[in-house]
């Protein structure tokens, strides 16, 4: 059929190529079907625990930087820094726990403790570039304010089960140590300054290569070099606290105490580490971390800190933790996978 107009019939539309807009290194976006599992996995934490008494709680993603240096955050550094109109410097937050102990001592000066508060939040933190390391990430978690060892450790560590449990995630331990035990141990040789921060980067880093060429360096005799290259490397059961003496014997004890308070589910979970170090300076006492087999990095982690809510005018213990949402997302995703090869089906 003639085209009545005399034009020619219009060309077909050429394809183009989708322009590329970068967003920030260790930054990403989420899309729906993702989002909806995460919206999903982060309910169902939020509902344990609420059901456990725990009210959710948000602060501001910017605080000032004075207030977070409060809380010791070298091993987890604010990844950006602005200014505000009156020249004052502010922050990304890096994680909820500092927040939170502000939150505590302004809001809720005169509460009577403990106090059970939540979140679901996003934190950032400043890393390396080119290492796959997110920049932002989401967190799902508690702070228990108020309740001392072992009674809160043990609150803690059955609500972190309830809540790994109640998502799906079946094969995950927990390893459990402290922080002060270690430390004691370097504190019984007086090994302090610049050569006790390189050990104990070794031990942040889980490299005990390292560690023992930190430790040899330090010119110990080699009883005492053995015991500070061995006793971080020793994990399992409760078994592994014997045999320690002085400070470091009274922080197994303290584990110990903790462990008799848990359930046979709750204890069974554990793996104790006694070279277990968390990066944030604030921990005191009992610190944990989630593994699972389907992921090579932790899931999350936490740990008593009975010593910052004093830096904000408020002396009170108080433990928390804090699971990266992202990362129990992928390891969920894993253990299915791994379900469906068992059962025949590799797809």
């Amino acid at each position: 059929m003639s085209d009545p107009t005399g034009t020619a019939p219009a060309a077909a539309p050429t394809p183009t190529t989708p322009t590329i807009h970068p967003i920030p290194s260790g930054t990403r976006d989420v899309l729906p079907d993702e989002m909806r599992e995460l919206r999903a996995i982060t309910s169902r934490a939020l509902e344990v625990f609420q059901r456990a008494g725990y009210g959710e709680v948000q602060t501001p993603a910017l605080e000032y930087e004075e207030t977070l240096a409060r809380g010791d955050v070298r091993g987890a550094p604010p990844a950006y820094r602005l200014f505000d109109e009156q020249g004052r410097v502010l922050v990304l937050r890096s994680d909820m726990t500092v927040p939170i102990a502000r939150l505590v001592a302004t809001r809720f000066a005169d509460a009577q403790p403990p106090l059970r508060l939540c979140y679901l939040a996003h934190a950032y933190r400043g890393v390396r570039p080119q290492r796959g390391q997110p920049r932002e990430f989401l967190q799902a978690g508690i702070e228990l304010v108020g309740a001392p060892a072992p009674q809160g450790t043990a609150e803690a560590l059955t609500l972190l089960c309830d809540v790994l449990d109640a998502v799906g995630l079946a094969d995950y331990r927990i390893g459990l140590g402290d922080v002060g035990l270690y430390q004691a141990l370097l504190d019984g040789y007086g090994i302090d300054g610049a050569a006790r921060e390189r050990v104990l980067h070794e031990l942040v880093t889980r490299d005990f290569v390292g560690l023992r060429r930190e430790v040899e360096a330090l010119g110990l005799d080699d009883a005492a070099t053995d015991l500070l290259v061995r006793v971080p490397q020793l994990r399992g059961g409760p078994e592994v606290l014997s045999g320690l003496d002085g400070a470091a014997a009274e922080a197994a004890e303290g584990l110990r105490d903790v462990h008799a308070l848990l359930e046979p589910r709750v204890a069974q979970r554990l793996i104790f580490d006694l070279g277990l170090v968390r990066e944030l300076g604030y921990y005191t006492g009992a610190i944990f971390q989630v593994y699972d087999p389907a992921l090579g990095v932790p899931l999350g982690g936490g740990g008593r800190y009975d010593e910052l809510l004093g830096r904000f005018g408020r002396p009170l213990p108080a433990v928390g933790f804090a699971l990266n949402a992202e990362r129990l997302h992928i390891a969920l995703a894993g253990e299915e996978r791994g379900e469906r090869v068992r059962n025949g089906d590799a797809s």
